[in-house]
């Protein structure tokens, strides 16, 4: 588990920082999908016993990877400031027609509270896909794996 939330805490880091230049709104859509892979890959690698334990095995690997969410979001979002800055957002703010102040104040607060708030969303949306991508890798191919595994104990007994 521990493996595949590495794996995807990279991959969340990179698309996290991508996705938030653009909006931080654009984060939750990337991490329900991640967090499913994670949990997924976490069964591959594990191969837990039990619906209970790829459960949780999922849903540790899709919180690992929702750190990595989370740190590409707030590291996104210190670049969106950097080269956009409250100019630049009242700029695109015209263009899209919506009449701004002529202060921008609130742009550092906004950005900071909105990162922080979509990036612990992020997290939990990663565990809990995790969870159910887990739970799907139990039902496509856990049970066959531990019914097999069980018939195999039960002939060697017999014999």
């Amino acid at each position: 588990m521990y493996k595949s939330g590495m794996i995807f805490a990279g991959v969340a880091l990179l698309l996290g920082v991508g996705a938030t230049l653009l909006s931080p709104m654009c984060t939750p859509c990337v991490a329900l999908f991640l967090g499913l892979g994670a949990g997924y890959v976490a069964c591959l690698f594990d191969k837990p016993l039990d619906t209970g334990a790829s459960a949780k095995s999922g849903a540790v690997s899709g919180a690992i990877g929702g750190l990595g969410a989370l740190l590409g979001q707030l590291v996104g979002a210190v670049l969106n400031v950097i080269l956009v800055g409250p100019q630049g957002a009242a700029d695109l703010l015209r263009q899209m027609g919506i009449e701004t102040s002529g202060r921008m104040g609130g742009y550092w607060a906004g950005v900071i509270v909105s990162a922080t708030c979509f990036s612990v969303l992020d997290v939990a949306l990663m565990a809990g896909m995790g969870s159910l991508g887990a739970l799907l890798w139990w039902q496509i191919t856990g049970k066959k794996l531990v019914e097999s595994e069980l018939k195999g104990q039960v002939l060697d007994t017999e014999e």
